[in-house]
């Protein structure tokens, strides 16, 4: 009798340990295979909607930058924008103004989504001062002004900006704390636009005042975001201010186009396997031929 129910327990042992209780067995292992199957397959769905969304407030980022390239009398024009995280802080806007060609180019303290938030706001304010204003200084005051009334915790902003008188060349800019543009001149000479001011945000009734300078026939005006020149090689090396104005001119009768790219592509092959830390923006303004009225 003792040996029968040894032998009953022992059976018993062996379906518990086969998972012949309830909630295990071969029926539980598959039903929660299935449910990690079905959680994979939804959270790759979110993703990929989270990859189309990024994709999507890219490409409306783009846009709100203006045209890559593009021609206004005798100059032209290129730029491009390239984050580190999907969304860009840095910005470049262009527009129209009778006969002149404003832009501006900047950077959001910060990356990817945080600073892509505000992107949209700054380069609003920009573009609705300075048609309203027309003077550069000024419009980056009523900026200022403006962001330090909003009473939000706005991140630290740079910005180059500038109007181009396009028949005369007379070039009248503000920058606030931005690197300054570096106009080239036809003979190689080369300018530093740092007229300006603080960062915008920075310290409450900053003061702005306007530079001026003149782009005449051959002359390249180039700005650009610090993400450029603190790029860094393999060794920590920098590739600076310097490095950007040798590979601006090593084209220099070229359009504004082969500049850009000449200088994208030494940053390029300076940073050789090094990851970028941070977002670029470049613009390339270039007065090809004409007379000075």
């Amino acid at each position: 009798m003792g040996s029968a129910v040894q032998t009953a327990g022992r059976y018993e042992k062996r379906k518990w340990v086969r998972g012949s209780v309830p909630g295990s067995g071969p029926a539980a292992g598959q039903a929660r295979d299935r449910a990690l199957k079905d959680q994979l397959t939804r959270l790759r769905l979110e993703h990929d909607g989270l990859s189309r969304a990024l994709y999507e407030a890219a490409q409306v980022q783009r846009r709100l930058c203006g045209p890559r390239h593009q021609r206004a009398g005798s100059y032209e024009f290129a730029s491009e924008i390239f984050p580190v995280r999907h969304l860009s802080g840095d910005f470049i806007t262009v527009l129209e103004l009778e006969s002149d060609l404003v832009f501006a180019i900047g950077d959001i303290a910060g990356k990817g989504l945080m600073a892509a938030m505000w992107f949209t706001y700054v380069v609003g304010m920009i573009r609705r001062h300075i048609t309203a204003l027309g003077d550069p200084a000024a419009a980056l005051s009523a900026v200022d002004r403006d962001l330090q009334l909003a009473g939000l915790e706005i991140p630290l902003t740079t910005v180059f900006l500038a109007r181009l008188n396009l028949p005369s060349g007379q070039l009248t800019y503000s920058n606030a704390g931005h690197p300054p543009a570096l106009l080239i001149q036809a003979n190689q000479g080369v300018e530093e636009l740092s007229v300006g001011g603080p960062l915008l945000g920075a310290i409450s009734q900053g003061s702005f005042a306007n530079g001026l300078a003149r782009l005449r026939p051959g002359d390249t005006l180039v700005a650009y975001s610090d993400g450029i020149a603190e790029c860094r090689n393999e060794s920590g090396t920098e590739f600076g201010t310097e490095g950007l104005l040798n590979s601006a001119r090593s084209f220099p009768r070229s359009d504004a186009g082969t500049v850009l790219f000449s200088v994208l592509a030494a940053v390029e092959n300076f940073v050789g396997k090094q990851h970028r830390e941070d977002d670029i923006a470049l613009f390339v303004l270039r007065r090809c031929g004409g007379q000075i009225e």
